[in-house]
């Protein structure tokens, strides 16, 4: 390929300089399907990120360089001030929804990677670009094992189709004990000082013909295109399991000191009709067990931020639209004291009461405790970081896969009220989208 070869030429030069600390060589490339490019590559990790909006920038990262495995590592990446902004380091990774728990095998309570190799669309230019890490004492090595990487890149091919077909479903907890986990929450005692615990199911989906293997990467194609208001990402730190996800909900989103988020909470269905959906989101914006859930998760927000920023503000709730569900949803903006760091973001922010419960601890003591399967990170922080920039999506609306399975992840918010019939079908609710595609 032309763009290996010139990347290689820049790599070349940099035998005979004095460059030292992270570098990022880049050249132009042409490639149309992001998700087509990683399908075909062999490097691992393979990650893919594009955040929520259409304008937004799209990412690939592949292999890696440096990785972070503790939550406060997380401080390090904002100490690299000799970068320009372009050219800062951007690891991409997250935090399983308990990081006090020792999460999945391979993704771990925190994963965020430097990645050796790095596509990236900006509007109608797509960069691809390589990344080194000099030290005094590894030139030699550095620039081997980055020749290696791009000798290891492959063409875009087509992502291979994804076949419908029958699928045995085994859903955790089942029916009789989900009915038995809400019954405790709403309880009057329990009520009395945990009003929200969120509490969540895994549906394993299993495969009765095991000809081929599952690409994660063309379910997430597919999947994106009935989710266009979501984050798109997706996490394969090895060839066995992947994690991907297509979300709507923002963590939050850093740019130098201002801060964006959200409380995305309450829910009902949509019908394809318009004037129902217009009068199912007036019921919505009114329902009193809906906007009791929202104002637990705006509230708590806006507790948490205080200690790190001098002003926020906070809208109204109104209707996000998705394809098969409506949600409340307030915006939060904040300015950042100075200082403040993304770990401390993280730290205060993760798990919102949108996927854990209020108050935090309590609803995450009866989750540890009750729930009968290990979320991982489902309902974790995923996304890119960066000094100058950060954006985590919460990984909700999400599934990790298999050679031969889809273990699917749904959530409810269970408050005084809730029922467990209606709570279960909001769970089914929220993975009709992706069943819809496995047939």
């Amino acid at each position: 390929m032309l763009a290996q070869t010139h990347i290689k030429q820049q790599l070349d030069a940099l035998r005979h300089s004095n460059a030292s600390g992270f570098v990022r060589l880049r050249v132009a490339v042409e490639i149309r399907s992001f998700l087509g490019w990683l399908a075909a590559q062999t490097l691992y990790p393979r990650i893919y990120w594009h955040a929520r909006g259409h304008d937004k920038p799209e990412y690939v990262a592949l292999g890696s360089i440096r990785e972070l495995t503790r939550p406060q590592d997380i401080q390090q990446v904002c100490e690299h001030a000799n970068q320009p902004h372009d050219d800062s380091p951007r690891y991409y990774g997250g935090l399983a929804f308990d990081p006090a728990q020792s999460g999945w095998q391979g993704f771990g309570p925190c994963r965020f990677v430097l990645p050796r190799i790095e596509l990236v669309r900006r509007g109608e230019c797509v960069s691809l670009c390589l990344n080194l890490w000099l030290t005094d004492d590894n030139l030699d090595a550095e620039l081997q094992a980055a020749e290696a990487a791009l000798d290891a890149l492959h063409p875009e091919a087509p992502l291979p189709a994804l076949q419908k077909q029958p699928w045995q479903r085994q859903d955790c907890p089942g029916p009789a004990q989900w009915q038995t986990l809400v019954e405790r929450v709403t309880a009057p005692d329990f009520q009395a000082h945990t009003p929200k615990v969120v509490l969540s199911r895994e549906s394993l989906l299993s495969r009765q013909l095991h000809d081929d293997q599952l690409c994660p990467w063309s379910l997430l194609a597919q999947w994106a295109q009935h989710a266009q208001e979501c984050f798109h990402f997706g996490f394969q730190f090895s060839p066995e399991q992947s994690f991907i996800s297509c979300s709507p909900e923002r963590l939050y989103r850093r740019e130098q000191d201002h801060l964006f988020t959200e409380a995305l909470a309450g829910t009902i269905r949509r019908s394809g009709d318009e004037a129902t959906d217009t009068a199912l989101a007036a019921e919505l914006l009114t329902d009193s067990k809906n906007q009791l859930e929202n104002r637990l998760v705006h509230a708590d927000i806006l507790s948490r931020l205080a200690p790190l920023t001098t002003s926020a503000s906070l809208t109204e709730p109104r209707i996000l639209k998705l394809r098969l569900l409506q949600h409340l949803k307030c915006d939060i903006e904040a300015e950042l004291k100075p200082g403040v760091c993304d770990w401390q973001l993280l730290d205060a922010l993760h798990p919102t009461p949108a996927v854990g419960g209020a108050p935090r601890e309590a609803a995450l003591a009866f989750i540890r405790k009750f729930e009968p399967h290990d979320r991982g990170w489902y309902a974790g922080a995923c996304g890119m970081l960066s000094r100058e920039t950060s954006e985590f999506s919460v990984a909700i609306r999400s599934a990790r896969v298999t050679a031969q399975t889809i273990t699917l992840f749904a959530g409810a918010g269970i408050v005084a009220g809730s029922e467990p019939a209606a709570e279960w079908a909001e769970l089914d609710n929220k993975i009709a989208n992706v069943l819809s595609l496995l047939g």
